[in-house]
């Protein structure tokens, strides 16, 4: 198997993110490529450890131009949408809450985490530094999307003015104007 790759049995995570509806699920394996690379993922960890500062990670899903996006049912109208996105769990690998990030909000099982796109800092409502990294993934498939926290979901184009805060969508231009490989 190439360095890039592991396999994963998604039973336990199925089951964990409410996926499977009291049906029972037979394990299957995924074979999981991280395109982006084990060291700078361990570098994007180290430089977090060192500056003290908790992770939270974004990815990005696109499909023929579009990019996903989540919407909470006690947002008012007008509101701002979200990618799909989690708290990295401590001792947790930056993969790993990739991989269950989606999983959980959306149902989807990535199959390579492509690129690093890029970050921002912020204080959390109690006050403590955070950093939100925000990767590009590939999905086995594009639907069906089964939402946990969410109450909808859109696929918008990359081209016009999204409802996402202003990070975000400085975020979403970085991913756009920078093609993949570079």
């Amino acid at each position: 198997m190439d360095a890039g790759q592991m396999t994963v049995t998604l039973t336990q995570a199925c089951v964990e993110a409410g996926l499977t509806d009291g049906v029972a699920v037979q394990d299957f394996n995924v074979v999981l490529r991280q395109s982006i690379g084990e060291s700078a993922l361990a570098e994007l960890q180290a430089r977090a450890d060192e500056d003290d500062v908790a992770l939270r990670l974004g990815v990005i899903i696109e499909r023929r131009g579009e990019v996903l996006l989540l919407d909470r049912a006690e947002v008012a109208p007008g509101r701002l949408l979200m990618l799909p996105g989690t708290t990295v769990k401590s001792k947790e690998s930056l993969a790993a809450a990739v991989y269950r990030a989606v999983l959980e909000e959306t149902g989807l099982i990535v199959t390579d985490i492509s690129r690093f796109i890029g970050s921002f800092d912020y204080l959390s409502n109690a006050g403590t530094p955070v950093r939100r990294l925000h990767f590009a993934v590939d999905v086995a498939a594009d639907q069906p999307i089964r939402l946990s926290n969410y109450a909808h979901y859109v696929w918008l184009p990359l081209t016009g003015e999204l409802p996402v805060t202003s990070s975000i969508r400085e975020i979403l231009t970085t991913y756009r104007d920078t093609p993949a490989g570079v």
